[in-house]
């Protein structure tokens, strides 16, 4: 297969004429930085939009070759590339399909960035709670009874947004049939696939929401696939919505001034994608399976397999996944995450021509087991399983909260108080506590679980103070 990639070789084509800069960015070619040489190196072609180099917000040469090309990968009607991340293809999908005051489905356990879209954008989010996943530990997908009975309740909601697979790698079985559910209403599908970018690559990985009949599908390429940090691809496939609507969202939230490094990577990594080989998918899985059965040599660790290959989540003992986690560090192993459970590893998209350390990671792993057999285990026994309503809305509307005064209070006395700060472990990110919502002892419950093991938190808090952000009484 011939490798196109008509943006990386444009920025080849620029930097072989030695180019002199009186434009910005004002490093000129890294000339000026005092950064380590590796990162200055690379800053030479970190540009702006010349001649020759396309626009990125009206392109016609080498921006519009590179997202023909990755239309046509994912069978698209279009697609783009995305270089403020995912978060920002989950603004313009929620901005292009709802208007202020209306309502939109919404899956509980959501990355952030989609509330803050719900937020901006001034909707009224429906909550459509997940079921409990037990091999994972963790909220998984929304069944379609839930979401039948959401729609019978709700039929005026403008569009239905899920998270599709979820951070641990859990698909959704139900996912088609509630596309189908909502397409036969006339209500848009906007599926959060963050964690989904190299499905395309191979059968046996979980199908993307675009096979499902999703309309819009965004994708972090820079998760799983060679693509910059904030690197993403948001895909539109649909008869209910408008891809200039998109567009113009997008044209309006993202920057200005493109990174051409993070763009030249999705080109890159569509590449990467389109040539993948059946060849490269059976080496990983073999290498994989070997890597699998060391870990299980180790004693105490228990790996957890979920329906993403990809993602592997391991347990020892009892201990917490936050003291799992300080052990590996300890060995320079660095994890995605860690929960009260278990510690998740993303593994690489290998291919055949690739190699990986797993003979001395299965080493470090070990080492670092060992240590931590020394220390007292601080796992918990119950999992804090959050009780929500199948189907729930808060407590308090946006345009009302704003106008509220908030207050600071320990977070012991907030049970029946509005939340007016969001709280959000992370990762993954997603929000334990929503402003608008009420605080119940579920809630709380799970807070001091996560604030006992160690987790780290973002949002609007004062937790090392013990104090939570409410609605004044």
């Amino acid at each position: 297969m011939v490798e196109k990639r008509p943006l990386v070789e444009a920025l080849e084509q620029f930097h072989k004429k030695k180019p002199i800069s009186f434009h910005v960015p004002g490093h000129k070619h890294g000339l000026l930085s005092n950064l380590p040489q590796p990162i200055r190196d690379s800053m030479q072609y970190d540009v702006t939009e010349l001649n020759g180099l396309d626009d990125y917000h009206h392109p016609e040469e080498a921006i519009k070759a590179a997202e023909q090309l990755l239309t046509k990968l994912y069978n698209t009607d279009k697609s783009f590339f995305l270089v403020n991340g995912t978060t920002i293809g989950n603004l313009a999908m929620i901005y292009a399909t709802c208007k202020y005051g209306e309502q939109i489905i919404v899956q509980r356990n959501a990355h952030k960035s989609i509330f803050h879209a719900i937020e901006l954008v001034g909707v009224e989010p429906i909550f459509v709670s997940p079921e409990w996943d037990e091999r994972s530990k963790t909220a998984s997908y929304v069944s379609l009874k839930v979401m039948e009975e959401a729609i019978q309740q709700y039929p005026f909601a403008k569009a239905v947004v899920l998270t599709y697979p979820n951070y641990y790698g859990v698909s959704s079985p139900d996912l088609e049939n509630i596309i189908r559910l909502c397409h036969s209403l006339q209500i848009p599908v906007l599926v959060d696939e963050a964690h989904g970018a190299h499905f395309r690559t191979h059968s046996e990985f979980p199908k993307s929401a675009l096979l499902f009949g999703a309309d819009v599908v965004v994708q972090s390429a820079h998760k799983t696939l060679p693509a910059l940090t904030m690197g993403s691809f948001l895909h539109i496939h649909s008869d209910l919505i408008d891809s200039k609507k998109i567009n113009k969202y997008l044209r309006m939230l993202q920057t200005s001034s493109p990174s051409y490094l993070i763009l030249a990577s999705l080109d890159d990594a569509r590449s990467y994608v389109e040539r993948y080989s059946p060849m490269d998918y059976k080496q990983l899985m073999d290498r994989r399976e070997v890597f699998l059965e060391a870990l299980g040599t180790i004693s105490l660790i228990e790996v957890v397999q979920v329906d993403d290959p990809l993602k592997l989540l391991l347990r020892v003992g009892k201990y917490s996944g936050f003291q799992v986690r300080q052990a590996f560090e300890k060995e320079n192993i660095f994890v995605e995450l860690a929960d009260p459970y278990q510690v998740l590893l993303i593994l690489p998209l290998l291919k055949v021509e690739h190699e990986y350390a797993f003979a001395e990671i299965r080493k470090r792993i070990k080492s670092a087991v060992d240590q931590l057999k020394k220390e007292n285990p601080d796992g918990i026994n119950n999992l804090f399983q959050m009780e929500q309503k199948s189907i729930s809305t808060l407590e308090m509307n946006m345009e009302l909260l704003s106008e509220k005064q908030g207050e600071w209070i320990p977070y012991v006395r907030s049970i029946g108080r509005i939340a007016k700060g969001m709280i959000v472990p992370y990762p993954p990110g997603i929000p334990l506590i929503l402003p608008g919502e009420k605080i119940t002892v579920s809630i709380l419950t799970e807070l001091e679980d996560w604030l006992d093991k160690g987790a780290l938190f973002q949002g609007e808090h004062r937790l090392e103070e013990k104090l939570i952000y409410v609605v004044e009484d």
